[in-house]
């Protein structure tokens, strides 16, 4: 027995010397990637500023991206990826392969500009008249190149593949729906997708949540017949939807610099960014000789909230004096809401704190209002995914990154800060 316990302490020690080395050696590993993706993203940081401003200086409105198209596949040629273009129009998606079982993730930027006589502030201003990277989107291109290019140069320590969507005529809506018809998943088989877009939060910190960022939006149409009274029944019409909303007209909520605010906006658990209906437009009125028509905009912080609304007003209508003129309701326009995976969203949220420190992630608590999205949401009602903001604003130097207003501008200091967040993102999904 005790000549069995010497050679088991003799066998053991050295397994358990092994194992330590072997668990050291990971970490140091796990550390080494990421201080590769830091320092190999600052060596290619002015060159992506290079491109990104030659984007700028020559944008290409939605459905228009030939050359900024073409700009793409030769970065990407350079690096060695697998190019596939004209899908859906312009859109270009290249494909990088560690030729190594695992993960397979996607990552989408959307390339074209908005057609605005709004100037630029900035010296390398556009060139093409009428047209503008007023929303980002320079940027969006450029952070992928970079991640791109990051990744490949790190593909052996990695397991799985990336695909990079270059995605056209998002201003439009037009550009998701269009790859996705032209057979994109037929060819790329992603288990998961991700994209970010810029906004007005300081740079160096990235922001998202789980489920809907962006509040629902529908436009609802209630249809009567015209007779006699019209005047009492759009009266009657109008106050059942301003009912409907229920935040007051002198809230902070309307002044959009509150979605900042630390005690009231989106990042406070107490946010007032919640639970929240608004109409969103005037209400418009429309009469012809045998009908008349009512429409306004809603929008909620809740889904449900607005699903449950045309039988809620229809109810109401039914127990009033103008039940016998009423004809329809029905929603004639609707946004697709963005839809962040739960667990994607808060694991993302978590290993970017973890590498970059927690003051570089935040999870949102409110929900953005106003009707804006992104149609980034029909590639998610195909994959499970997440959707980031990014900051780019330096208040200091007095750069405000709000997208689609007068005096937009951008601290590239976003770029380096996106290419190291989302590269090492997406290195811990393929370790």
């Amino acid at each position: 027995m005790a000549f069995t316990r010497s050679f088991r302490s003799l066998f053991i020690w050295p397994l358990i010397l092994i194992s330590t080395l072997v668990f050291g050696q990971e970490h140091q590993q796990e550390a080494n990637i990421h201080q590769i993706i830091q320092q190999h993203s600052a060596e290619i940081f002015d060159s992506l500023v290079e491109i990104r401003r030659d984007f700028h200086r020559y944008p290409e409105a939605a459905g228009e991206e030939v050359k900024t198209s073409a700009k793409i596949i030769e970065y990407l040629q350079n690096l060695g990826l697998e190019i596939h273009q004209n899908i859906g129009g312009n859109g270009v998606v290249g494909i990088l392969k560690t030729n190594k079982k695992g993960k397979k993730i996607a990552w989408r930027a959307d390339i074209d500009a908005l057609k605005t006589d709004l100037p630029d502030v900035v010296s390398y201003e556009s060139e093409n008249k009428g047209v503008r990277h007023i929303c980002g989107h320079d940027i969006h291109a450029s952070v992928a190149l970079g991640i791109a290019n990051v990744l490949s140069n790190i593909k052996e320590q990695l397991n799985g593949t990336i695909y990079f969507i270059f995605q056209p005529a998002e201003e439009n809506w037009q550009g998701a729906k269009a790859m996705i018809e032209d057979g994109l998943f037929k060819f790329i088989d992603p288990d998961e997708i991700y994209a970010l877009h810029l906004s007005p939060m300081p740079e160096g910190i990235i922001a998202t949540r789980a489920k809907n960022l962006f509040a629902d939006y529908k436009v609802i149409q209630l249809k009567f017949d015209k007779k006699e009274g019209v005047s009492e029944l759009t009266n009657y019409v109008k106050n059942l939807l301003n009912n409907l909303q229920n935040v007051p007209n002198d809230s902070p909520f309307w002044d959009m610099q509150t979605l900042m605010d630390p005690e009231l906006g989106l990042v406070n658990p107490n946010t007032i960014f919640q639970n929240y209906v608004t109409l969103n437009s005037e209400v418009f009125i429309k009469e012809n000789e045998e009908s008349l028509i009512i429409k306004v905009a809603l929008s909620a912080s809740d889904p449900d909230k607005l699903n449950s609304v045309l039988k809620q007003l229809k109810s109401e209508i039914g127990k009033s004096e103008f039940s016998e003129k009423f004809i329809d309701i029905q929603f004639t326009e609707e946004i697709a809401l963005v839809l962040n995976d739960k667990e994607l969203a808060e694991d993302a949220i978590q290993q970017i704190s973890e590498v970059y420190g927690k003051q570089s992630s935040i999870n949102l608590h409110g929900i953005i209002p106003d009707g804006r999205s992104d149609d980034f949401a029909y590639f998610q009602q195909k994959i499970p995914g997440v959707y980031f903001l990014m900051g780019g604003s330096n208040y200091q130097k007095g750069i405000i990154s709000m997208p689609h207003s007068p005096n937009f501008n951008v601290d590239e200091n976003c770029i380096k800060t996106g290419v190291q967040f989302f590269s090492s993102l997406i290195a811990e999904k393929l370790k």
